[in-house]
C-alpha cells in the first residue's frame, strides 16, 4: 500500500481509505447500502490493516451515529493501528442547535463523537457542510482550540465550495489558528466537477483530496451498461436520487472505455476507476466501501499496478466534459492556457 501526505501536513494516509457508510445501516439511504455489525466489521478490518490499509472515514450523520459505534467496537483493542476520520455539521436532530458548526455545536458534537468510537481523540475531523450562519472566526477558533486540548489531531472540510474553503483559510492565516488539511469532495470519472477550482485550490493551498463515491455513485461497478436494463439487485433503484446526477451517454460513453481497458489489462471495472484517481493531482486517498469481504479484496486489487498514459489520455478522453463559466476559455484560448495552465 501507498502512503502519501496528507496534504501539506505530515500525516501519512494511505492511498485507499475505507468508508463505513455500510455499518449499522438504517434508513432509506444507509441501509440501502448495508447494515454491517461490529463482528463483520472487524473482519473487514482485519482485512485492511493487513493489505495496509489504516485510515477509516465515519460521520456522525450515518445511521444516526450506529456508524461511529459499530466502528469504534470494531477497533476496540488496537486503536493505536488506525487512523480514524469522521464528519460533522449536518442535522442530528430537529433543535435550534442540532445542525451547524457553531461552538457550542461543535464541542458538543466532538465529545459525542469520541464517545460513540471509544476513543479520547479524532486524527481528523472534517466539517460535513459550509455553516453559513456561523462566522468561520468562531468555526475556525473552536476547532483550534479543540486541536491544541488534544481531542482532535487535524481538521478538514467536505464539499465546500472555492470561496468557502478560501475565506476559511484566510481567517486561519490572519490568526494563527490550525489551517484545513484535507478536502473530502466527490470525483470520479463520471463527475470530474472537482478539477475545475477545487484542485487548482487544494494544490495551491496544501489541501489534500480525500475522494468520497470513486465509482460514481455505484455507476461504475462494471454491471451498468449501455443497451442493458440496470440490475435488480443494484442499489441505484433506491438511492439514485441521493446522488450526483449522471447523463446516460456520460455514463455509457466512460464504460464502454473501462470495459476496453479492463480487457486489456485484466483488472475489473472498478479496480480501473479507482486507479485513475489515484494517478490524479492532488489526492492523497480514495475512499473505498463494501458490504462483504469479497467487495473488500476486489477493491483492494486497484493498487500496485498503473495504467499506461495512453489508458489514461483514453480514460481522459471519454470522460471530459465542457468546463462551465468563468473556467471553459482557458481550456479553449491558447494565450489563456500559458497564463492559467490546466491543473490536469
Amino acid at each position: 500500500m501507498e502512503y502519501r501526505n496528507l496534504g501539506a501536513s505530515g500525516l501519512k494516509v494511505p492511498v485507499l481509505s475505507f468508508g463505513t457508510g455500510t455499518f449499522g445501516g438504517t434508513g432509506p439511504l444507509f441501509g440501502a447500502w448495508g447494515n454491517t455489525d461490529a463482528t463483520e466489521a472487524r473482519r473487514l478490518i482485519d482485512i485492511c490493516l493487513e493489505a495496509g490499509l489504516n485510515l477509516f472515514d465515519t460521520a456522525d450523520v450515518y445511521s444516526d451515529g450506529a456508524s461511529e459505534e459499530v466502528l469504534g467496537e470494531a477497533i476496540r483493542g488496537r486503536r493505536d493501528k488506525v487512523l480514524i476520520s469522521t464528519k460533522t455539521a449536518l442535522p442530528m436532530g430537529d433543535g435550534a442547535n442540532e445542525a451547524g458548526t457553531s461552538r457550542a455545536r461543535l464541542i458538543r458534537a466532538v465529545d459525542a463523537a469520541l464517545a460513540r468510537l471509544g476513543t479520547d481523540y479524532i486524527d481528523l475531523l472534517q466539517l460535513h457542510a459550509f455553516d453559513a450562519a456561523t462566522p468561520v472566526e468562531e468555526v475556525l477558533s473552536t476547532l483550534d482550540d479543540l486541536t491544541r486540548t488534544g481531542k482532535l489531531r487535524y481538521t478538514g472540510i467536505s464539499n465546500f465550495s472555492g470561496w468557502q474553503v478560501m475565506k476559511s483559510l484566510a481567517a486561519a492565516d490572519r490568526h494563527g489558528w490550525q489551517r484545513y488539511v484535507a478536502h473530502q469532495v466527490y470525483y470520479s470519472l463520471v463527475g470530474r466537477d472537482y478539477e475545475w477550482e477545487l484542485m487548482p485550490l487544494g494544490l495551491d493551498q496544501g489541501l489534500g483530496a480525500l475522494v468520497w463515491s470513486p465509482l460514481g455513485w455505484g455507476r461504475l461497478t462494471g454491471k451498468v451498461r449501455r443497451g442493458e436494463k440496470l440490475p435488480e439487485k443494484s442499489r441505484l433503484h433506491d438511492t439514485a436520487s441521493f446522488g450526483p446526477p449522471v447523463p446516460n451517454e456520460l455514463l455509457y460513453r466512460v464504460v464502454d472505455a473501462l470495459e476496453e481497458v479492463a480487457a486489456e489489462t485484466g483488472k475489473t471495472v472498478p479496480q480501473i476507476a479507482i486507479n485513475w484517481l489515484i494517478g490524479r493531482p492532488s489526492v492523497s486517498s480514495v475512499i473505498i466501501g463494501a458490504r462483504n469481504e469479497e467487495q473488500l479484496r476486489q477493491n483492494l486489487g486497484a493498487v500496485g499496478w498503473s495504467l499506461t498514459p495512453e489508458q489514461v489520455a483514453r480514460l481522459d478522453a471519454a470522460s471530459l466534459v465542457d468546463a462551465p463559466y468563468p473556467y471553459f476559455p482557458y481550456r479553449r484560448q491558447e494565450a489563456f492556457a500559458q497564463l492559467n495552465p490546466p491543473a490536469v
